[in-house]
Order: structure tokens, then C-alpha cells, then sequence
């Protein structure tokens, strides 16, 4: 087994410590598949990543460094700020695939036993301002671009910003709708985190999704929609 993967099996421990049994045998069934995966070099700005066979995104094999001070900038569409893709690509959690989403993200509880304690987003938070160039009393939320909800990894800088604005902020209730179209098996989880990362301001158009009476459905088939679902939709 290579050092990264290695490195992967290391951190969990921290990540799953609050875990059952059945969590943790995700986990395991997870870095299985990991091991068997090919390995891509690290990117400028991103964490060392094995190749997500399910979303085309980096799987968090080890947390990347937090940029240097100063090296990252807000985008904007649509009004809406975005993070900087060199610095923010977006990441996933190895424990989280098409295949276990019914025991990890669609299962009640799944997010508070693998969200990160503050005394780490605390601290990450601060760094990621700097990064930003931000002051450290910015007001907003230290986000996941891709979140928990939707398979994104807990502690990884390459996969967290700070969104200014008010809390809760336009950006969680794409995030619960995509929750509810991956869960009642509308679209695949892959399609969700892809969209997600790459400007989540038009995820919905990017996912193949249109909203309309609060409902999300198929763009191409309006009469599928997902069911209502609340489940572990906590907007982050």
C-alpha cells in the first residue's frame, strides 16, 4: 500500500472516533476501493488525491496545506461569491461513494459524527481568511465547496473557504436540494459533487435540475422530482 493511502487509513481514527460499527465498515469497504485506484500528482493549490471514481473530483487522501496568506481571491457569479478554484477545488471523503450513500450521507446523523470539532474549523477559518486576504473577523460561514451532505471532505483547506454573509446563506439551500435529488436517487452523487464544485451558483442547471414551487425535478423530465427529505441536510 502506497504512503498516501497509508496516510488515509491514519486519519480516520479522528474523523470516524464517533462512529458505529456500521460506519466504520463503510469506511473500510471505502479505502478498499481507494487502494485499488490510480494515483494523480498533486495540483498547484489542491491536496495530494487519489482519481474519485465517482465524481471526477480529488479524494482526500491526506489534508492539503493551507495556502499561503494572501495567494487565494473571491470570485462572484451571479451576485453569489465563489471561492478560488486554485485554492478551493473542492475534495471528497473516500468513506462516501454511490455505493454507501444509504449508510453514510442519506442516513440521519451521518455529518455531526464526522464534522470537524471547532476547535479545528476555529483555527482553519482564521488561516483561510488570510489566505483570502480576508480580515480574520470576517463575518461568514468556513464552508465545505463540496459539503458533507454530498460526500465533501471534513477537514481538507482544499475543500473549505469562508463564504461572507449572513448564516444560513444562499449556498446551503442548493446544498439540501442536491441532498434530496441524490438521496431519492434522482441524480447520481458523482453528478451532484461535480456541479456542486464547479460553480455552485448554476449547480442545479450543471446537474441536469430545475427548482420550481420549491420542489426540485429533472430538467429534462419535470414530473420526476425528489421526494421531500430532510435526513442529514444541514446546509454545510
Amino acid at each position: 500500500m502506497r504512503r498516501s493511502e497509508h496516510l488515509m487509513i491514519k486519519t480516520w481514527p479522528r474523523l470516524y472516533r464517533r462512529a458505529g460499527a456500521g460506519m466504520l465498515a463503510a469506511a473500510v469497504l471505502a479505502t478498499t476501493a481507494a487502494c485499488n485506484l490510480g494515483h494523480a500528482a498533486p495540483g498547484a493549490g489542491s491536496a495530494s488525491a487519489t482519481t474519485s471514481a465517482t465524481s471526477g473530483l480529488g479524494a482526500a487522501t491526506a489534508d492539503a496545506p493551507v495556502p499561503a496568506p494572501g495567494t487565494c481571491k473571491l470570485g462572484s457569479h451571479n451576485g453569489q461569491p465563489l471561492p478560488d478554484s486554485k485554492c478551493t477545488p473542492g475534495t471528497t471523503n473516500p468513506a462516501v461513494s454511490q455505493a454507501s450513500i444509504a449508510d453514510t450521507i442519506c442516513r440521519s446523523g451521518w455529518t455531526s459524527m464526522i464534522r470537524p470539532p471547532t476547535s479545528v474549523t476555529g483555527k482553519l477559518k482564521k488561516q483561510l481568511d488570510t489566505a483570502y486576504g480576508l480580515p480574520t473577523t470576517t463575518d461568514g460561514e468556513l464552508d465545505h465547496l463540496v459539503s458533507l451532505e454530498l460526500g465533501g471532505a471534513p477537514s481538507d483547506p482544499a475543500n473549505l473557504w469562508v463564504e461572507p454573509g449572513k448564516i444560513p446563506n444562499p449556498k446551503d439551500a442548493v446544498e439540501n436540494k442536491l441532498h434530496s435529488a441524490v438521496c431519492t436517487g434522482l441524480i447520481p452523487l458523482a453528478t451532484a459533487q461535480k456541479a456542486i464544485a464547479g460553480n455552485w451558483t448554476t449547480a442545479f442547471d450543471d446537474a441536469g435540475l430545475r427548482v420550481a414551487g420549491g420542489k426540485v425535478c429533472l430538467r429534462d423530465e419535470p414530473a420526476k422530482c425528489a421526494t421531500s427529505r430532510r435526513g442529514d441536510e444541514d446546509g454545510n
